[in-house]
């Protein structure tokens, strides 16, 4: 039986990091922790990322990439399904890096990196909301002006980017653990979608609401 070969070290401090930003919010785990937690020492941790924001812009760039490649399938999306998969997908990736949400305002205070990067993506999100937007309207799907196409893509970006934050209003114990996240998600996934109701003719929102009240599949659930 061939073995897998062991992580690497850089590997294995994302992947933690990521798990304990995630939990407990990037302002709360210092690089102490991050190296107890790993059983390493703070020179081997520094060794690969000499600072915490150096860990947290790798981390956001592997987010991003993810984002783009999913981003980049909208252009596809001819249908309702084709929609809630699309949005769906992007709520699941972000939970997996919910912190970047939770705590956006204190890493744009203090990361200028950071700064541009997560301004640009909103503005990439929106392009490729527009983008599902128009495929839609363009299948008979959705009665929608083109001049009220930039604003319900701005709505449904922004109601996504916070709704983690609205989750965690909610429930601050609770709400961003790994047992009750993808929950989160699915519910985030409703109420984004929810906004294009009014465009929607009535057998459109029906198949809207059947598409809500399907059970996610056990292969989407979150376990970061």
């Amino acid at each position: 039986m061939t073995r897998k070969a062991p992580r690497r070290t850089a590997q294995r401090i994302q992947e933690t990091a990521l798990a304990l930003f995630n939990r407990f919010g990037e302002p709360n785990v210092s690089t102490t922790l991050l190296a107890t937690e790993l059983r390493i020492s703070p020179g081997n941790l520094y060794y690969h990322f000499p600072a915490k924001e150096a860990l947290i812009n790798r981390l956001h760039e592997d987010f991003e990439a993810s984002l783009d490649a999913l981003l980049a399938q909208t252009t596809d999306v001819r249908d309702l399904a084709g929609a809630w998969r699309f949005v769906r997908e992007l709520f699941e990736l972000m939970g997996r890096y919910r912190f970047l949400y939770r705590d956006m305002n204190d890493l744009l205070s203090n990361n200028h990196h950071l700064e541009t990067r997560l301004r640009e993506a909103l503005s990439r999100k929106e392009a490729a909301m527009q983008a599902m937007l128009s495929g839609l309207a363009g299948a008979g799907l959705l009665r929608l002006e083109p001049a009220e196409r930039e604003t319900l893509a701005r709505s449904m970006v922004v109601l996504a980017t916070y709704w983690l934050n609205y989750e965690f209003v909610c429930n601050p114990r609770e709400a961003l653990e790994p047992c009750a996240i993808c929950d989160a998600m699915v519910r985030g996934t409703r109420h984004t979608l929810q906004l294009l109701a009014p465009y929607l003719g009535a057998a459109q929102r029906a198949e809207l609401v059947r598409l809500a009240s399907a059970p996610v599949p056990e292969e989407d659930a979150l376990s970061t």
